[in-house]
């Protein structure tokens, strides 16, 4: 990886990087943690192991079969010394914020100049491999309420002409909900699809009956009317922070975790006292000290900033990482709250996953996000800048849970902060800010959609 790749690779990711983890090696959290917050690892999370020790001394790939010289670049950073622990951390409000500056975009709602893209990825020379996630026939159902306001949490079932459901969503804080017909289900030259109905029942406490009705054929966009106001409720928000902890990104990562705090802080000082809780979710790869260590949800923002300043990166060894898995715990090993949370990801990292595998397929576990009404925002450091399979897969990512593709930018030298990027985008696409603030603005476009 290059300059720009090390420093700004970190620098996407500062935030978390380097989770605690367990004496056993290769360990993947399957239990979550308590839901007042903590990690997953028990007693026992320290950063090191005599396990992982013996590992390196012994020269045994790991089970992504990286050799040996990519074992030992990726362990070639020191870690704290088991005896004096690692050094005190400084205080955010000590610490000055290094700039980060980021642009994003909606594909969804650039949706021909989406098409033309992934155009472009299927026609390279040598087309990385990537799921095949069908997009055609794409249709946006929103529910609304009887005063036209946005109903988020409702669940919508989507059955065909047979009655069999092929379809099961939860919609976003804008009241609305992506609907993919099955493969085969498009004629790919006319886009006519076949019929589909959706059924649509409000969200628990918002009382009213659910409405079915057909899904016109003749457009991509419906809205359906439930009856009566939607219930008044405080502003309920999860956010999860998924990052990539392997070595690549370690070069500059205290640098984040700053910004990383004052993201936290700011989010949960937004107008309106929304209740907040933030959650963590590390991944490293196969064969390195752990996989995954998720640290629960907590409304203490400050509990939340000390696990993140405890977090460091190391491992890794080959160019994909475990990213399959760290998306399958972040959604199924932290408590997630009810259809009156709004829920989001943020994942910050600078390399795609194992396509293929034998782990969670991130296809399935897009499908479970877009069923619970989670919304995912890649954030894509410097090292996924000229990586086409990243790109495509973080902007799958995206695309599925009706999130944004965001990236950081750069300056002339390919370092500092600037405006310009390597991604797949046009320049008159997006428009760049420093990164904490435009994760802290996603989160008040969540918030404000609420209002309608």
């Amino acid at each position: 990886m290059g300059r720009r790749a090390a420093v700004a690779g970190v620098a996407a990711i500062t935030v978390l990087v380097g989770a605690c983890a367990s004496t056993e090696p290769t360990a993947t959290s399957t239990t979550p943690a308590t839901a007042g917050g903590g990690w997953d690892c028990g007693s026992d999370c320290s950063w090191e192991s005599a396990a992982d020790d013996a590992l390196v001394a012994d020269g045994a790939p790991g089970a992504a079969g990286a050799d040996e010289a990519g074992t030992a670049a990726a362990r070639s950073a020191e870690p704290p010394s088991k005896t004096t622990g690692p050094p005190a951390p400084v205080p955010p409000d000590e610490v000055e914020r290094p700039v980060v500056t980021a642009g994003s975009i909606d594909d969804n709602a650039a949706w021909e100049d989406y098409l033309l893209y992934r155009q472009w990825f299927d026609a390279l020379p040598s087309r990385p491999a990537v799921l095949d996630i069908r997009v055609e026939g794409r249709q946006i159902i929103a529910v609304v309420d009887g005063d036209g306001r946005p109903v988020p949490g409702s669940a919508v079932s989507v059955t065909d002409a047979g009655g069999a459901e092929v379809a099961r969503l939860t919609t976003y804080a804008d009241g609305r909900a992506l609907f993919h017909a099955p493969a085969g289900e498009v004629d790919p030259s006319t886009q006519r699809r076949a019929s589909y109905d959706v059924t649509v029942t409000p969200p628990s406490g918002a009382g009213g009956d659910a409405v079915t009705q057909a899904l016109a054929s003749e457009t991509d966009e419906h809205t359906v009317v439930l009856d009566g106001s939607r219930a008044a409720v405080p502003v309920r928000l999860d956010i999860a922070f998924l990052l990539d902890a392997t070595g690549s990104m370690s070069d500059e990562i205290e640098r984040l975790k700053a910004n990383m705090v004052s993201m936290a802080t700011q989010i949960a000082e937004l107008p309106g006292d929304p209740d907040v809780r933030f959650a963590l979710t590390v991944y490293r790869d196969h064969g390195d000290l752990f996989v995954t260590r998720t640290f629960d949800f907590t409304g203490d923002v400050e509990a939340f900033s000390e696990a993140l300043r405890d977090v460091e990166a190391d491992g890794g060894g080959d160019r994909p990482e475990a990213l399959e898995e760290g998306l399958h715990d972040v959604l199924t090993g932290a408590a997630w709250r009810g259809d009156d949370t709004r829920k989001l990801v943020f994942l910050v990292a600078d390399a795609p996953p194992h396509v293929g595998g034998e782990g969670p397929a991130y296809a399935d576990d897009l499908r479970a996000a877009a069923a619970e009404g989670v919304k995912i925002f890649p954030i894509a450091s410097s090292g996924l800048a000229d990586d086409a399979q990243g790109e495509y897969v973080f902007r799958q990512l995206a695309q599925q849970t009706m999130g944004r593709f965001v990236f950081l930018t750069y300056g002339a030298d390919g370092v500092s902060p600037g405006d310009a990027t390597a991604h797949q985008v046009a320049p008159d696409a997006y428009s760049t800010l420093p990164l904490d603030e435009l994760v802290v603005q996603l989160v008040r476009d969540e918030v404000a959609a609420l209002d309608g």
